[in-house]
Parts: structure tokens; C-alpha cells; sequence
């Protein structure tokens, strides 16, 4: 059967339409690459601009002063180093959460199969249609005065690790990497004598690599990204993570000071993206066909 394209073969065989064809792909290309990447390139030149510069409308497309002290000041003036030693720090320790209990949840749910184990999935599904802007308050309430223990969990990092171990999308990535996982695999280590414990530690997590890198990325992304819920659990400007300290101290910092702060605020996140975006892709459709 042969594959219906917009552009036929015949057409595309053609001199012009192959002209035609590579000029529209160019365009395009070009397009997204303008709308993708300008944004980045504005922040980091205007990192490099001074303060009358940065500001000016319109925007100069180059620095006509090029001023690289500005990012050496920004790492001084707003303690970038401290900020980013607490936010490695709340992002690997969210990271080690949710690689034991997200991996837990999505074995059992995958090849223990406990009972109402569908009825739970499902539940657990059902919270990704709640916006999460609706879950700020209870989740606040929670963590200024837990239940049962009685401990109010603000300026700790607990009030970080523990809600972002609740998350359904990557229990459902797992478990659908987990049943991909052949069944023979168990059965022969349960034969063997492995409990379901030795049979995860030894077999399915040897295997599960892509998924949990993908876990790993989506989990540091996260804690590093958030804005609003470090900002009303960590008021202690010596335990905020970054994003929420540079906002504390841009107060009364230069324009270009404080776009050279956001833009090393930003690089992490973006080499993370550049250097796995292989394993990203490979990971999310790791578990879409069996066999």
C-alpha cells in the first residue's frame, strides 16, 4: 500500500515542485526556530546589555554594550549559589521520593494487581483533571498542620518532598512500562524462589532504565520550575529555592542584572532538555507496543 502524502512523488520528482517543496520546509523550519528560540536569545543578550539598554523599546536586536560583569554581579547580589544548593536539594530528594514510592505504586498496581487495583488507577488518573491551582489551599492547610502527627511542615523541606510524591502521571508512565514487562520473566523468578521484592529489585528495575530516567528528568524539572508553592512554604529567604529567591530580591536590582539571574536560573533545565531529549522520547514511548 503505497503512503498518501500532501506532496505526490511525482510532483515532488519535479524541479519545481522540489524548489517548492525545500523553500516551504525552509520556512517553516525557520518560523518555528524564530518563535522557539527568540525568546531565549532576547533574555540571554540582554543579560549582556546595560541597564538603559535593556529597557529601551524597541529592543536592540545585538548589545550595542556588551557587559558580561552583569552575570558575575547577578551570581554576587542575589546569592544564586546558595539558591541553587537549595533547590538541588529539594529537587534530588523529591527525586529519591518518587523513584521508591512511584515505582511501588506502579508495580503493584502492574503485576501485583492487589484488589480495586483498577478502581484506584483510575482514581489516581481522575486527579490529573483537578487543576492544580484548586489543590494550593488544602494542600497548604495540610502541611501547616498535619494530621494525625500534629507537625506543621513549613521551612522544611517536607513540605516539598511530600506532595510531589503524589503523582499520578508518572505511576501511570511506570505501570505502563510495567506491563510491557513479560510475565515469564516473573514467573520464572518466583519459581526460583524470588519474592516480588527480589524480583523488582533484580529483574524489572535492570530493565526499566528509559522510564525511570524519564521519571528522573520530569521529577528535577519539576521541583525546579515551581513558583508558587515554594514561595507559601518556604518564607525563610535562606531556605528558597531559585526561582523564588531571585523573585524576593528583585526588588532594587537593575533590569539587566536581574534577566542575567533568570537566564542562569534557566540553563539547568535547559541542558537537561538538550542532553536527554533522546531518553525523554524513547522512555515516554517505551511501553506503547509489546513484543
Amino acid at each position: 500500500m503505497s503512503t498518501r502524502t500532501l506532496i505526490s512523488p511525482a510532483q515532488l520528482a519535479r524541479p519545481r515542485g522540489k524548489r517548492l517543496y525545500w523553500v516551504v520546509v525552509g520556512l517553516v523550519v525557520a518560523l518555528f526556530t524564530v518563535v522557539f528560540l527568540g525568546p531565549m536569545y532576547w533574555m540571554v543578550s540582554s543579560g549582556f546589555k546595560n541597564t538603559q539598554e535593556a529597557v529601551q523599546t524597541p529592543p536592540t536586536l545585538v548589545p550595542e554594550s556588551f557587559e558580561p560583569g552583569n552575570y558575575t554581579q547577578a551570581w554576587d547580589v542575589m546569592d544564586l549559589a546558595s539558591l541553587l544548593g537549595n533547590t538541588l536539594f529539594y529537587a534530588f530528594g523529591a527525586l529519591a521520593f518518587q523513584l521508591v514510592f512511584d515505582v511501588a505504586a506502579a508495580y503493584s498496581l502492574s503485576k501485583l494487581r492487589p484488589v480495586l487495583g483498577k478502581a484506584i488507577l483510575g482514581l489516581m488518573l481522575a486527579t490529573l483533571m483537578i487543576p492544580a491551582t484548586v489543590l494550593v489551599v488544602p494542600q497548604y492547610l495540610t502541611v501547616l498542620d498535619v494530621p494525625i502527627f500534629e507537625r506543621n511542615l513549613l521551612n522544611s523541606p517536607w513540605a516539598i518532598w511530600l506532595p510531589s510524591v503524589t503523582n499520578a502521571f508518572n505511576i501511570f508512565l511506570l505501570k505502563r512500562f510495567f506491563d510491557s514487562v513479560p510475565q515469564e520473566l516473573l514467573d520464572a523468578a518466583s519459581m526460583d524462589g524470588a519474592s516480588p521484592m527480589r524480583t523488582l529489585r533484580s529483574i524489572v528495575l535492570p530493565i526499566s532504565r528509559p522510564i525511570l530516567g524519564v521519571v528522573s528528568i520530569f521529577a528535577i524539572v519539576g521541583v525546579w520550575k515551581d513558583f508558587l508553592w515554594p514561595m507559601l512554604t518556604l518564607p525563610d529567604p535562606a531556605k528558597q529555592t531559585l526561582n523564588v529567591g531571585i523573585y524576593s530580591l528583585s526588588n532594587g536590582v537593575p533590569m539587566n542584572v536581574l534577566i542575567a539571574a533568570l537566564t542562569m536560573a534557566s540553563l539547568p533545565t535547559l541542558l537537561i532538555f538538550l542532553i536527554f531529549q533522546r531518553n525523554i522520547m524513547s522512555g515516554l514511548t517505551a511501553g506503547g507496543l509489546k513484543g
